[in-house]
């Protein structure tokens, strides 16, 4: 049974008149938990009935708090830009608190004065265009290392050219963000072809679990008297995972603040240094530890997740449709030529690419939602009434294939976003079509060094291999995983070196 529930009587006339987003009838107390506890993955339930009622938000009332779900960019901008201020905090989640050591970071810290701080702090001194630049050659070495790895699986060590692209792309994006933060791609020695070693391995599972279960719909962020009990597990496996992330973080953060404090370290190296060494003007340090420690592990978190999946599902898709990896080669060709691998310097040129990581993003996200927003006031939207602390979605899913704003929704075609007069083609959408970087106060503070990690992950091993379908394999199958929206099998595809010997870094 459906329902608009009347807010209560006590309210404006204004709000009490005006309904909620329609939804299912919820149970007393619990809401509809019994629901979302029976129909699994959530998201595939929340928008199977989106698409059963026919509308482009919801509301689902899980517990006492009041979750709204969007699928249309008009009404999406109504919430992130048009009432930014109301919609910019973040909810008290059981996986937030414990992924950030307490919100003591800056993207899951709710809406106040020290978020505020602390975004400038991370936006003007950690993630700027100065600092971006100033790590150019650490993210330059691990792009080395990821056409390295790859050829050597090409012409050395097993010699069979078959790579296991997520593996490939995960990896590479959790060596860049070790690289930035701590000075260093591996926690151990990696392996003999220049692969992670089971540190990185176990560090990298650690960050995915802990992706997977961030804001996800546990039942104590709804029935919080019930957070004791853990009843889904949700708490126990964040913790377990946030703690093997900290068995590597942790010591070389406390290190690193001890050679500082006793000044056997004096000169900055990487992103923990520029941490550790922010100061105010009475010279007082900005960041305690344990925000050091948050920052840390979000930035890491913020780092692995979209480039890897755009890069496998992309590849997959072209794989399927050869057309399409024979424009990107040409653009590579044609832009840096086959006497020198390409260079972040590129990537202005580089439009075609770009258009093929947006598709990916349009059509394949990493997750089906957002991070969530909070009101934190009543608000109508849309013409609907929304009540203060609603946690509201944006799917990111339903966004990428809505058709009534893109033409054949689920084929993968990256032309639908080349420019007619040639303009620059970004990842950003700001328009909220689909969702790279989000908008709005909340939205990403890392839009330079996403986009350099992403298209330098596809542009090296699109300029340095040639890509094939495995042996007696006609084509790549597209399905995505049952609990999640990845490719259902780890893509696994025959590469070949295509440019001169002499380019392929040895050492």
């Amino acid at each position: 049974m459906l329902c608009c529930f009347r807010p209560p009587l006590f309210m404006n006339f204004r709000f009490r008149t005006t309904p909620l987003p329609p939804g299912p009838k919820p149970w007393p107390l619990i809401g509809n938990l019994p629901e979302v506890l029976i129909n699994k993955p959530t998201h595939r339930w929340i928008h199977n009935l989106m698409n059963q009622i026919g509308t482009d938000i919801a509301c689902i009332r899980l517990g006492n708090v009041h979750v709204i779900i969007v699928t249309c960019p008009v009404i999406s901008r109504k919430f992130l830009r048009e009432n930014d201020a109301v919609f910019a905090s973040r909810p008290n989640c059981m996986s937030a608190e414990v992924v950030s050591n307490g919100f003591q970071a800056v993207f899951s810290r709710p809406l106040g004065s020290r978020w505020e701080s602390t975004k400038k702090i991370i936006s003007g001194h950690v993630l700027s265009p100065a600092k971006h630049h100033w790590l150019a050659g650490k993210r330059l070495e691990e792009a080395d290392n990821l056409v390295r790895y790859v050829y050597r699986q090409c012409v050395g060590y097993d010699n069979t050219g078959m790579v296991n692209v997520r593996t490939v792309a995960q990896h590479f994006c959790g060596n860049v963000i070790r690289k930035m933060l701590f000075g260093r791609r591996y926690f151990g020695t990696g392996k003999e072809d220049g692969g992670p070693g089971v540190e990185e391995e176990e560090h990298l599972n650690a960050i995915f679990t802990m992706l997977e279960y961030l804001y996800s719909f546990g039942i104590s962020d709804y029935l919080p008297w019930l957070r004791r009990f853990d009843l889904d597990g949700h708490e126990k496996i964040t913790r377990e995972a946030t703690m093997v992330a900290g068995k590597y973080h942790d010591p070389i953060i406390e290190e690193r603040i001890n050679q500082w404090e006793k000044g056997t370290k004096t000169e900055e190296e990487d992103l923990l240094d520029v941490l550790i060494n922010l100061r105010d003007v009475n010279g007082n340090q900005l960041l305690s530890k344990d925000e050091i420690k948050g920052e840390v592990t979000e930035l890491t978190l913020a780092a692995v997740d979209n480039p890897s999946n755009a890069l496998e599902w992309a590849l997959a898709e072209m794989l399927n449709q050869p057309e399409i990896l024979e424009k990107v080669v040409e653009e590579l060709d044609r832009v840096v030529g086959t006497d020198r691998l390409v260079q972040e310097s590129d990537i202005p040129s580089l439009n075609y690419i770009k258009a093929c990581i947006r598709e990916a993003f349009r059509l394949h996200p990493f997750a089906p939602f957002n991070v969530p927003h909070v009101s934190m006031s009543d608000k109508i939207v849309s013409g609907y009434f929304i009540p203060k602390d609603s946690r509201v979605l944006l799917s990111r899913k339903a966004l990428g294939r809505n058709p009534n704003v893109w033409e054949e929704p689920l084929k993968f075609k990256p032309e639908r976003h080349l420019k007619n007069d040639g303009a620059k083609v970004e990842l950003k959408e700001s328009e909220l079509r689909f969702i790279s970087f989000s908008t709005g106060r909340r939205g990403c503070p890392g839009i330079m060094l996403g986009t350099s990690v992403t298209v330098m992950l596809f542009a090296r091993l699109l300029q340095g291999f040639s890509w094939e379908l495995p042996p007696n394999q006609s084509k790549i199958d597209l399905s995505e995983a049952g609990d999640n929206l990845f490719l259902a099998k780890p893509l696994v595809a025959l590469a070949k070196p295509r440019l001169p010997e002499n380019l392929y870094p040895v050492n």
